[in-house]
Order: C-alpha cells, then structure tokens, then sequence
C-alpha cells in the first residue's frame, strides 16, 4: 500500500519506491530506501512528516504515494 494509508505513528518497511529513475534517486539520496524503516510523524496541509533514519522528512502526498510499504 502506498505510505498516504499509514496512520500516524505507524512504523513500516519500504518495499517499493515507483516513478521515474531521477524521482527514485531523490528519494534514495533522503534515505528512502527499500528494506528501510519509515514512520508517519504526522500529516499538515497537505505534506506527510516522516521520520527515516535520524531524520524528519516532509514530503508532498504525491511523492509519499511513490513509497509502498508493507
């Protein structure tokens, strides 16, 4: 399921990261990587905060809907 479905506070596994190579690199160079674990911080206007490693991220929900997690 896409990452926008996790509720916040949820911890998941990224299994797959879709779209175009320069899309899936971005999101490799922020530490959005397969086998690597994501939780949902919380949702504003629109954005998702997600903690990945030691690190908040915010990303728009179109580019959370590119990380599917299992």
């Amino acid at each position: 399921m896409p990452l926008t479905l996790a509720k916040p506070g949820e911890t998941n596994c990224i299994q797959k990261i879709t779209g175009k190579d320069d899309v899936r690199q971005h999101l490799a160079e922020m530490g959005f990587v397969v086998g690597e674990q994501v939780r949902v911080v919380t949702e504003i206007g629109g954005n998702v905060i997600l903690q990945v490693k030691e690190s908040r991220v915010a990303l728009s929900k179109a580019m959370a809907n590119r990380i599917q997690i299992g």
